[in-house]
Order: C-alpha cells, then structure tokens, then sequence
C-alpha cells in the first residue's frame, strides 16, 4: 500500500491505535470483559492469530469498548486448537475451542453482546479463571 498523504499516514496510525488500545484497556476492571486466545506454537499453527485479529477487528467495528483480547500461551487443549476463553464479571470462564476466524461474529453476537454461551463451541474444563 502506498500512502500518499500526511493525512493518510494519520489514519492508518489512528485506526492501528485503536486497535492496539483493545488489547491494553477496556473499561474498569469490574465490568471489562476479557477475551483469552491462546497463541502458542499449536495455536498460531491453526488459525489463531487469525482468530485474534478477527476479534480485534470486529470489536473495533462494533465500538465495544469494555472487551479486552489477550493473546495468551499454551492453554492445555493443543486438540482443540485454535482455543479462546472468555471472561465475564460475575461469571465463571467459558472455553470455546476449534474457534475458526468464522466463528468470531457468532461468539461475539451470542456470548459477549446476548449474554449466551455459543454451546457447540464449548470445551468442558474444571477450573475457575486463568
């Protein structure tokens, strides 16, 4: 891409701002919603960066502005790959896994926006917050 303006310059470093601030911030903690992806070596290897950057983008696309992705290591379920936690106040974990780039508007539309976990994607674990 070749950038041919000052201000273009500006808006690409705007946008990419924008999408770094999801993963530092997020509201206060008591009401921020946390998104765990797991990126180690298995994870990256099956799709989960791009998984990542699908949350970051459709989050940025939506302005939720009290969601924070974290990208993460090894999570344990190197079967289940890509692997994604989601943390909401008041609740106990919830851990999807086979989570495709395609799955991210379902997760985000059901679980984080409609309060319901998407059952086909979960994953039975027995521990209460990582």
């Amino acid at each position: 891409m070749k950038i041919k303006s000052l201000e273009e310059l500006r808006k690409i470093r705007q946008e990419s701002l924008e999408k770094i601030k999801l993963r530092e911030h997020g509201e206060t903690v008591e009401n921020r919603i946390e998104i765990l992806v797991g990126m180690a070596t298995c994870g990256i290897s099956s799709g989960a960066r791009e998984t990542l950057n699908a949350f970051v983008d459709e989050i940025a696309k939506e302005k939720l502005d009290n969601v924070k992705v974290i990208p993460v290591g090894c999570i344990g379920y190197c079967h289940a790959e890509p692997t994604v936690q989601v943390n909401m106040p008041g609740k106990k974990p919830v851990f999807y896994g086979n989570v495709k780039k395609n799955r991210v508007h379902e997760i985000l539309e059901k679980h984080i926006k409609g309060g319901e976990p998407v059952e086909s994607l979960i994953l039975p674990v027995d521990f209460e917050r990582a």
